[in-house]
C-alpha cells in the first residue's frame, strides 16, 4: 500500500464523517417544524415508495437492524408507521408509513427544496450532481472491500 493511498482513504473518512455531521444537522433543522426527527424521517422516507422489512431498511441506511427497530417502533406508536404482514417473511413485519407519517414528511418538502435550491445555486447543480455520482461509487467501492478477518 502507497502512503498516498493511505492519505486518501483517511482524508475520505474523515470528510465523510464531517459531511454526515452536517447532514444529520441539516436534517433536523429541516425535520423539527414537521414534529420529527432526522431519523424517524430517514426511517419513513425509505418506506414512502413501499413497505419495506426493518432489515432492508437498515441495509438501505447502513445502520443496524436493532436502531431500525427501535425508530419503527416509535413511529408506530407516534401513528407515523404501521406493520403490515409480510408474504414473504412470517416473522419480519413490514414497515409501512401511515396517512399522518406521509403528511409529516409532505411538511418538510418545502424548506427541503429551499436548502436544496441553495445548495445546488452555491455548489453549482452539475458539480453538486458529479458529487453525487462520486459519493455513490465510494460508497459501492467500499462495499467491494473484503472486510472478513
Amino acid at each position: 500500500m502507497h502512503a498516498r493511498d493511505q492519505e486518501l482513504l483517511s482524508s475520505a473518512a474523515l470528510t465523510a464523517f464531517k459531511l454526515n455531521g452536517q447532514f444529520l444537522e441539516l436534517a433536523e433543522h429541516l425535520a423539527r417544524p414537521a414534529g420529527v426527527t432526522a431519523t424517524w424521517w430517514q426511517v419513513l422516507g425509505a418506506v414512502l415508495g413501499s413497505p419495506q422489512s426493518v432489515s432492508a431498511i437498515a441495509r438501505e441506511m447502513g445502520i443496524t437492524r436493532q436502531a431500525v427497530q427501535r425508530t419503527a417502533d416509535v413511529l408506530a406508536e407516534r401513528g407515523l408507521a404501521e406493520y403490515h404482514d409480510n408474504p414473504a417473511h412470517r416473522r419480519a413485519k413490514l414497515v409501512a408509513v401511515t396517512p399522518e407519517g406521509r403528511a409529516a414528511i409532505s411538511a418538510i418538502n418545502p424548506h427541503h427544496a429551499e436548502h436544496a435550491a441553495e445548495l445546488a445555486a452555491v455548489m453549482g447543480a452539475d458539480q453538486l450532481a458529479e458529487a453525487v455520482a462520486a459519493l455513490r461509487k465510494l460508497s459501492e467501492a467500499l462495499d467491494a472491500l473484503d472486510l472478513s478477518d
